[in-house]
């Protein structure tokens, strides 16, 4: 069966269904959503119910279009405040850890080409190229993985692993652009390659910076009349950012990623929806990504390069990904030793790699069918060995957490231009020990109840009314506080102090 104009919706459809119902499953047991996604392409796909999806072309453009949403939304999801001590450990691990892991994976798949048991011939430019698609991370499954099993990491790794993994795309990327060139050039002078790194991340990174800032600009200043287009206007930025960098040879992926931090970063209009509006997008985007890989493999092809494909794995989860955070991390004193192995076992692998084993295909590389099926089984192998294993790690080396549920139960969120801060407090016995009434509760000075819910019913609050124990309170605090004093606050709430100053 192959996709047509007039089956395409069903097909796609069921495919979009099939997938959230696996992968709601899966949550459950800490399997890796992407792993789901890409094994039901693969059941619908050629060597399975028999849909012929084979054009690598169409899969680039998707993987190029997923991937410019789900860095922009994740730039969103960066703040700084959270990544600002662990900043430069970040950086170097998106940038250094990406190179020192492609040089060393390169160096070994070469060392272990032409061995007869390993089935592959690969000289030394295209291992190094091999490696190069597959040196960025995966972080987004960790975390599902991480929030499923109600888990947090202590010391800054969860803002440093979602940096490294948010920013260190444009490197693996650039690496594998200039690998290509090269071996299509037979060749190309050092200062020729330093020269296209330093445009890709030059023009990647200003061009980035000033369009997030025109989006924030626009965003504020225009009135389109309707909160809906505001998310649409968002989605025709990104492309046009990503298009507009690489067309000035310049990193579209750092651009947007660059963008999406701003934009999350600065007070818009409008946040809720476009939050919203771009969570679901790139979940879209994801699946799609995903099942479109997954339709694309054939899995029989993988079975003879299984030796070879196996014995990289292995060496980038147990010696290529430890060394590369090793020599990254050595100058960073204040990061453990358990911290600096629990970031060497976070190598995952994800779609990312598998999408940039395509551009070898798209190139007509040497070799690039294999390029794309060692990359396609090593990235199935880091997802079960990694992906399964990443709490089990996590409590193994005493960093996890539970993690702080700081979700909104009564769904109200207020513009930020009022700056004013909502939390939740629950009602206990040591809160009522002046009185039951609302009036009677010492809140402290600043501080206003704006509602409560009391099992599945919401009460309008006035002073003459009861309050029982468990009732929730949703309390309005001015912003211009620090997370600390907001925590304070929250805590004298509870105990309820005579002196809430």
């Amino acid at each position: 069966m192959t996709f047509t104009a007039e089956n395409i919706l069903l097909i796609g459809s069921v495919l979009l269904f099939v997938s959230i119902v696996v992968s709601k499953t899966g949550y459950k047991f800490g399997v890796p959503t992407l792993l789901l996604f890409l094994v039901v392409g693969m059941v619908f796909g050629t060597d399975g119910i028999g849909l012929q999806f084979n054009d690598t072309g169409e899969a680039q453009f998707i993987g190029m279009v997923a991937l410019s949403i789900i860095l922009f939304s994740g730039g969103m999801d960066t703040k700084y405040k959270e990544i600002k001590p662990i900043i430069f450990p970040g950086i170097v691990l998106s940038t250094l850890g990406v190179l020192f892991t492609a040089l060393l994976t390169g160096l070994f798949i070469f060392f272990i080409s032409d061995m007869s048991w390993t089935n592959i011939h690969l000289p030394l430019t295209t291992s190094l190229l091999l490696a190069a698609t597959m040196s960025s991370t995966d972080s987004a499954s960790v975390f599902a993985i991480l929030r499923s099993q109600k888990m947090n990491l202590k010391e800054n790794l969860r803002p440093m692993l979602e940096l490294e993994s948010g920013s260190n795309d444009p490197m693996a990327f650039m690496l594998t652009i200039v690998l290509i060139q090269f071996i299509e050039s037979t060749g190309m002078g050092p200062g020729t390659i330093a020269l296209s790194f330093l445009t890709q991340f030059v023009v990647g990174g200003v061009v980035g910076y000033l369009l997030g800032k025109f989006l924030i600009y626009i965003i504020n200043k225009i009135d389109i009349g309707n909160s809906s287009l505001y998310p649409i206007l968002v989605v025709s930025f990104i492309f046009f950012t990503f298009s507009i960098t690489d067309a000035l040879k310049g990193n579209g992926y750092l651009a947007v990623y660059i963008a999406g931090m701003l934009v999350g970063n600065n007070k818009i209009v409008y946040r809720k929806e476009i939050a919203s509006f771009m969570d679901g997008f790139s979940w879209l985007f994801q699946i799609i990504m995903f099942l479109t890989l997954g339709l694309l493999v054939n899995p029989h092809e993988l079975l003879s390069i299984a030796p070879a494909a196996i014995l990289i794995g292995v060496f980038m989860i147990v010696i290529g990904r430890p060394v590369s955070v090793f020599l990254c991390l050595t100058p960073f004193r204040k990061i453990s030793l358990k911290a600096k192995h629990f970031v060497s076992w976070v190598g995952l692998r994800g779609a990312v790699p598998i999408i940039f084993a395509t551009y070898p295909v798209m190139h007509n590389v040497p070799g690039a069918n294999v390029i794309f099926n060692i990359v396609f089984f090593i990235t199935i192998l880091s997802l079960v060995i990694q992906g399964t294993s990443i709490s089990f790690v996590a409590n193994l080396l005493h960093l996890s957490t539970p993690l702080d549920d700081d979700s909104n139960q009564f769904g109200i969120e207020l513009p930020e231009e009022l700056n004013t801060h909502l939390f939740e407090v629950t009602v206990n016995d040591n809160m009522l020990r002046h009185g039951k009434t609302l009036k009677e509760v010492n809140t402290p000075q600043g501080t206003l109840v704006m509602l409560i819910k009391r099992d599945d019913q919401f009460l309008i609050p006035n002073g003459s009314l009861t309050l029982h124990v468990d009732d929730l309170l949703l309390l309005i605090s001015e912003q211009d506080k620090t997370m600390t004093e907001q925590a304070a606050l929250k805590a004298k709430m509870e105990m309820m102090e005579d002196d809430p100053e």
